[in-house]
C-alpha cells in the first residue's frame, strides 16, 4: 500500500517555482499575494499564518489585511476592487468563511479573474469547465498533482467525488472529466442525498472523500485496490494530545489502508498541496500581468 504524502510534492513544486520567481525578481517584479480575513476565526487565522510563511519562503510578498467582523458588505467589496485595480498585487485571496451576514459570492465576484488565485471566480470557474487556461481551485489542483507524482493516470478508470461544494467537490469532478493521463475518467458526484453511498463507492476505481465527517469512509465501502485521496479535515477530541484533539480526514484511514493501493494521510497528504498550488497561481499571475 502506497502513502501518497504530500510533503515531498509540495516541496518540488515550490522548488520549480524558485527560478520563476528570481526571473520575476531579476525583472524589479516582486510576486505579491494578498490575503484578506474577515473576524477571528482560530482555524482561519491558522490557515493564513500558514499562507503568509509559506509565500515570504519563496520570496513571494505576503500583505494579510484583517478586517473587522464589523466591516459592512459594500466597504470590504470595495476593498476587494481597490486589491484587484493595485497593479502592485498579483494574487487575490478572501478567506473563507465570511461572517454571518456577508454575501461571499458578491466579494468573489469583485476580484480579478486574472487575479483569483484562488480559482473562484465565475470566469475561472467557467474556464475549468470548459477546459481552457485559467486558475484553477488549488486543493482539486493539487489532487492532480499528486496523482500525476505518483504516476496514478485515471483514463478509464471509474471516479467517485464525495460532495458537491464548489471549493472541491464541483470542480475536482470537472478536472477529472478533462481529457489526458489524469482525466479522463468516468466520475459520479455521490453527495448527502445519494441513496446507498457505500454502494456507489465501491464501484470506485479512485475515490476522493471531501464531505466534512470524520472518517466517513469506511474500508468496506472501497473496491480492493482502489485510490484513496482524503481531502478532509477534521477535529475529533484526543484527551491523549496536548491540544485536546487531533486532525483526521473523512476516511477511516487505517481500516482504508488495509484495502487501498494507495491513500493520502490526514494530515500530510492534501493539505499541504494546497498551499503549494496558491503559490503557484500566485507566480503564474504575476507572470501573466507583468
Amino acid at each position: 500500500m502506497v502513502h501518497l504524502e504530500g510533503k515531498s510534492v509540495a516541496e518540488a513544486i515550490r522548488q520549480n517555482l524558485a527560478p520563476r520567481v528570481q526571473a520575476l525578481r531579476e525583472k524589479g517584479i516582486t510576486p505579491c499575494l494578498s490575503v484578506t480575513l474577515v473576524g477571528e476565526d482560530p482555524s482561519s487565522q491558522i490557515y493564513v499564518n500558514s499562507k503568509d510563511k509559506a509565500a515570504k519562503e519563496l520570496g513571494i510578498e505576503a500583505k494579510t489585511f484583517r478586517l473587522s467582523a464589523s466591516i459592512s458588505q459594500a466597504d470590504l467589496e470595495a476593498h476587494i476592487q481597490k486589491l484587484s485595480a493595485d497593479p502592485t498585487i498579483h494574487g487575490i485571496l478572501v478567506q473563507s468563511p465570511l461572517p454571518k451576514g456577508l454575501d461571499e459570492a458578491k466579494v468573489v465576484d469583485c476580484i480579478d479573474p486574472r487575479k483569483d488565485v484562488d480559482g473562484f471566480h465565475p470566469t475561472n470557474v467557467g474556464l475549468l469547465s470548459l477546459d481552457r487556461p485559467g486558475h484553477r481551485p488549488c486543493t482539486p489542483w493539487g489532487v492532480i498533482q499528486l496523482l500525476k507524482h505518483y504516476n496514478l493516470p485515471t483514463t478509464g478508470k471509474r471516479a467517485v467525488v464525495i460532495g458537491r461544494s464548489d471549493i472541491v467537490g464541483r470542480p475536482m469532478a470537472s478536472l477529472l472529466l478533462h481529457k489526458g493521463a489524469f482525466g479522463d475518467a468516468t466520475v459520479t458526484v455521490a453527495h448527502s442525498r445519494t441513496p446507498d453511498l457505500a454502494a456507489v463507492v465501491r464501484e470506485a476505481d479512485f475515490v476522493i472523500a471531501a464531505i466534512g465527517k470524520a472518517r466517513f469512509v469506511q474500508a468496506s465501502w472501497l473496491k480492493p485496490g482502489a485510490v484513496v485521496i482524503d481531502v478532509g479535515i477534521n477535529r475529533v477530541p484526543d484527551e491523549s494530545s496536548p491540544k485536546g484533539y487531533r486532525v483526521v480526514g473523512d476516511v477511516d484511514y487505517e481500516g482504508a489502508s488495509q484495502v487501498a493501493s494507495a491513500v493520502t494521510p490526514v494530515p500530510g497528504g492534501v493539505g499541504l498541496m494546497t498551499i503549494a498550488l496558491l503559490l503557484s497561481n500566485t507566480v503564474d499571475a504575476a507572470e501573466h500581468l507583468s
